[in-house]
């Protein structure tokens, strides 16, 4: 099949961060324009959110967050201006009816692929998601988009296991935290360590019956594609062979950019498609290549666009 889904609508942009936030709606516009430019957009299979949310998408974010979490956000919205949920994360207006439209992206993406429409979808969506636990907004995310997404998998279509690769330069704390005592995912994170959110030492493998289902390759700075692609060769590939997952979400992070002004690691744009083409061939080989990948980190807005196409381009392979 090999037709990849583009998840995006101009509502993300309306979450508002505030003047000088990292986390601005110019890195949808850097994306869309990058691959506008290029020629990629035009291969794509657009896939269009609704404008407003669905009227059961705070349910299904009830399957990943507290309903106090999901509560504290709604009733912590402003009137005008930002709210901070913690000293990284703003909230505007219109915050939390973007942040569910963004976890209804992942959604969206999720039915897609099950309904053979595209064989896999990326979602240019925000806010992020990884760093939302059950019952904390952090690090930019108001609600784990991929955490959500994996409940939903699990739940509409009876999928019993399903893995999160995570690429982020930053730990996915959230994701880790949600899925810890959880066997049926299986979460891989490689990122830079220490940074923050100063977790996802390589002794953080789950708990209970979750035990060894988690695994960490913290790395220090100045790393590269080699090291990333090692890593991914030497333990990720086995990882996903041994536990057979039945659908695979990526965190898409770009912040290990050698261009990222927030992090110290020296992945080029040809890597991160190097990345998507080793999950992709263990997607292709475990589970008929199902793969949803949602945006995360990347804030030099040249490399991330950059970095996203290759991305696109590779899944379009």
């Amino acid at each position: 099949m090999g037709s990849t889904g583009f998840v995006y609508h101009p509502i993300y942009l309306r979450h508002d961060t505030g003047r000088s936030h990292p986390e601005s709606p110019d890195r949808l516009l850097a994306i869309e324009g990058r691959i506008k430019k290029s020629g990629v957009y035009d291969q794509l299979i657009r896939i269009d959110p609704p404008s407003s949310p669905r009227p059961d998408v705070e349910r299904w974010i009830g399957r990943a967050h507290r309903s106090s979490h999901i509560q504290r956000i709604r009733e912590s919205i402003p009137p005008t201006g930002q709210v901070y949920m913690d000293p990284d994360t703003p909230a505007s207006h219109l915050s939390y009816e973007v942040s569910q439209l963004a976890v209804e992206g992942a959604l969206i993406a999720a039915d897609k692929v099950m309904a053979g429409v595209v064989a896999h979808a990326f979602c240019a969506v925000r806010p992020p998601g990884h760093h939302a636990e059950s019952n904390r907004a952090m690090g930019f995310c108001l609600f784990n988009n991929v955490a959500v997404c994996a409940r939903y998998i699990q739940e509409r279509y009876g999928f019993k296991k399903i893995a999160i690769i995570d690429w982020d330069v930053h730990h996915g704390n959230g994701t880790q935290q949600i899925f810890y005592e959880d066997p049926s995912v299986l979460y891989f994170s490689i990122h830079q360590f220490p940074l923050y959110p100063g977790t996802g030492t390589e002794r953080e493998t789950g708990a209970g019956p979750g035990q060894g289902y988690t695994i960490n390759c913290p790395l220090p700075p100045g790393k590269g594609d080699d090291e990333y692609v090692g890593i991914f060769e030497k333990i990720l590939v086995p990882a996903l062979k041994s536990f057979v997952p039945d659908f695979i979400l990526i965190s898409a992070g770009f912040d290990a950019h050698r261009e990222d002004p927030l992090a110290g690691m020296q992945v080029s744009d040809a890597g991160f498609g190097e990345l998507t083409r080793i999950v992709k061939a263990s997607a292709d080989a475990l589970c008929q290549g199902r793969i949803v990948s949602c945006l995360e980190g990347g804030y030099n807005l040249g490399a991330l666009g950059r970095s996203v196409e290759q991305h696109l381009i590779t899944l379009m392979e």
